[in-house]
């Protein structure tokens, strides 16, 4: 991602975000909000998978997606207006 960021393909807002959230530890547990690392879409952890994957929702589908814990970001929780 670093090479990403270097290369223009990247912002560098986007590039610490993914930096910090690979620091943490990626226990995401069903209900948990989440968004992909260039933020395209933003979803709801549905369950954890034996091996690990997370399936998750992506707003505004029905459609379940699966994917590795660290390919995906929780959201910071905003407050809604």
């Amino acid at each position: 991602m670093v090479a990403h960021y270097v290369a223009g393909v990247l912002d560098r807002e986007s590039m610490s975000q993914i930096l910090e959230s690979l620091c943490e530890n990626a226990n995401y547990k069903p209900g948990d909000r989440v968004k992909t690392l260039r933020g395209s879409a933003h979803g709801v952890i549905r369950r954890i998978l034996d091996d690990g994957r997370v399936v998750w929702q992506p707003e505004g589908t029905q459609s379940e997606l699966t994917a590795l814990p660290e390919s995906l970001l929780r959201e910071k929780e905003s407050p809604r207006q």
